[in-house]
């Protein structure tokens, strides 16, 4: 779990996890203030403070203190339903690298279905549209690239060389499973409105930054997957 003042939502979320899936559970905190690191540990959530700040580096720390073979991502705030973790659970087992939780394929739903103005929704399919018009060449196109909630191989995270600087990760993994001819596949989600607070990422600025990560991976050559050797962990399997 991704966390950052969650209190509300680990509290709505935390119970619900269905722990019997996983080989461990544990966070990744990102500073928070508010009580969310002491209620998790008093569920028997390991928390890791995330050493250096940064949506990339939260990500990476999260691959590094894994143990097991995949990790999924989950921001617990009370808008997706945990019960929803087994569906990515046996695409992993059955090989898929990368998997994501998509709120805009069949089946899905966005929080903001229920506006006529979709202004997040309609930006995330465009940049979709987008991605897939630049790098996709054979497989699954991904409809949700910018949704938090997914899962990876462990090994293929490494392989991809996932840059360190930046917000761009989701997108990130998304334009190098289509230019590495990854495997990948999306099962859908419903999702509802945060239980507390605002979104850490403001659409302007996250947007301009995205754009920029993309205009980057365009002048940059075709990335080699490097070689799947995994760094060796440093937490335990709960």
């Amino acid at each position: 779990m991704l966390v950052w003042n969650e209190l509300r939502g680990c509290q709505e979320d935390v119970p619900k996890l269905p722990r019997e899936c996983f080989d461990e559970i544990f966070a990744v905190d990102g500073g928070s203030t508010d009580g969310t690191v002491e209620y998790l540990r008093g569920q028997g959530i390991p928390v890791l403070q995330q050493p250096e700040p940064g949506y990339n580096r939260a990500y990476i720390c999260a691959f590094e203190r894994a143990s097991s073979d995949a990790l999924i991502l989950f921001h617990p705030k009370g808008s997706v339903d945990p019960v929803s973790l087994r569906d990515l659970v046996e695409p992993l087992r059955a090989g898929v690298e990368l998997v994501v939780a998509s709120r805009n394929i069949k089946g899905g739903g966005n929080e903001e279905d229920s506006k006529l103005i979709k202004p997040r929704k309609w930006f995330v399919l465009a940049l979709s549209a987008l991605t897939a018009a630049l790098w996709w060449r054979q497989g699954p196109v991904v409809w949700d690239v910018l949704h938090g909630y997914r899962a990876m191989r462990r090994d293929t995270f490494f392989a991809i060389d996932p840059l360190p600087e930046g917000l761009s990760m989701d997108l990130q993994m998304v334009v190098r499973a289509y230019r590495l001819g990854l495997s990948r596949l999306e099962v859908p989600v419903i999702e509802s409105p945060r239980l507390q607070g605002i979104t850490h990422f403001k659409a302007l600025p996250t947007g301009i930054k995205l754009l920029k990560y993309m205009w980057m991976e365009l002048r940059r050559g075709k990335p080699q997957l490097l070689e799947r050797r995994l760094p060796v962990s440093t937490g335990a399997t709960l």
